[in-house]
């Protein structure tokens, strides 16, 4: 019987049919990867390797045979097995590094688009380094960016510190896409009050409106939508129980105003500037402004430290706000360039 010339077939080693295992059946169903990327991943460090220590310049007519079952793999040049005796150890070492590589790539870019879909949402989290003055969080499946500007005022971060941070968005840098977490948007606040407060979660109450100076003071306007339903009382809760949670999360000296939205936007400017009481305000709709009249004794809380009260308030409430001692209105002063408060004005 005649004996043909032998085909040369050489025998990954186990470390790349265990690569093979763990990234068809592991990586491809556990974390999201599709089998072509991995089969196709180990082809190109294959060629690599090859490339590397043969210099071939004919790549782009060679391709590699990959036996999905066993992991053994050959180097075809036009349809001719071409591997060299012995390549399969130094293929397999090359692969190895590609593949790892590759597969935390493609293990990324599910977690990033994961992720995606959860921007705008609140996490758990935990201070896991400093990089510079940013700070990296992990967040589970992933590590985050918290940059300066998303760090809250009077908040000192350490490692291994546990909060929650609001998922602000993903963003490319030098470093490939990066999730960038937050805890001085406003979205940490809202997100806070749907995770403490069942009435927010199902609707029943709405939130409207909310500005923030972060680790300072919270302003936040809500409404409810369903008859019966008290939105300030379901915000706050029982002896204040919901929002100290909020409050404590904030990290426990941030003061939180909750506002009950009106319609009417005296009303709505009034409760804004809360905790002052007893105001007169006045119209002034063609420039969206408000003249807003207090006690001289209600005036440091109307205007609050530094104007923060009065300031939040008119951006609460989109108007422009302006605090006048009440004692001019009883003296009959008249505000220059407008028109003396009359019936046009309500009290609280």
């Amino acid at each position: 019987m005649k004996v043909g010339k032998p085909t040369t077939f050489v025998s990954m080693p186990a470390i790349v049919r265990s690569e093979f295992a763990l990234a068809l059946h592991q990586v491809a169903t556990e974390r999201g990867i599709d089998v072509n990327v991995v089969l196709e991943t180990i082809k190109a460090a294959i060629l690599a390797a090859y490339r590397k220590d043969y210099g071939a310049d004919e790549l782009e007519q060679m391709t590699v045979e990959i036996n999905s079952d066993t992991g053994e793999a050959k180097i075809l040049k036009r349809g001719e097995d071409i591997t060299p005796p012995g390549f399969g150890r130094i293929a397999a070492q090359t692969a190895k590094q590609v593949i790892l590589q590759r597969i935390r790539e493609a293990e990324k870019s599910a977690v990033i688009s994961d992720f995606q879909a959860k921007v705008g949402s609140i996490v758990p989290g935990m201070v896991l380094r400093f990089d510079g003055p940013s700070v990296i969080v992990d967040i589970g499946k992933a590590q985050a960016v918290m940059p300066p500007s998303e760090q809250s005022h009077g908040e000192r971060y350490h490692l291994n510190q546990r909060l929650t941070f609001y998922i602000e968005g993903i963003r490319e840098s030098a470093k490939g896409s990066e999730i960038i977490v937050s805890r001085a948007h406003k979205g940490l606040v809202e997100g806070l009050f749907r995770r403490e407060v069942p009435e927010v979660a199902q609707g029943a109450v709405g939130i409207r409106s909310i500005v923030r100076e972060s680790g300072s003071r919270t302003k936040i306007a809500v409404y409810s939508s369903q008859s019966g339903v008290d939105p300030v009382g379901s915000c706050v809760g029982q002896k204040g129980v919901r929002v100290q949670a909020v409050i404590n999360e904030l990290g426990g000296s941030e003061k939180v105003d909750i506002i009950q939205w009106s319609d009417d936007p005296k009303q709505y400017i009034i409760a804004a500037l809360a905790p002052a009481k007893d105001m007169l305000v006045m119209l002034h709709e063609d420039i969206q402004s408000a003249t807003v009249y207090v006690p001289e004794d209600q005036l440091s809380l109307a205007i609050g430290k530094d104007g923060q009260n009065v300031r939040l308030a008119a951006k609460l409430t989109d108007w422009k706000i302006d605090i006048r001692n009440k004692a001019e209105l009883q003296q009959g002063k008249k505000e220059e360039h407008h028109e003396t408060p009359s019936e046009d004005m309500q009290g609280a």
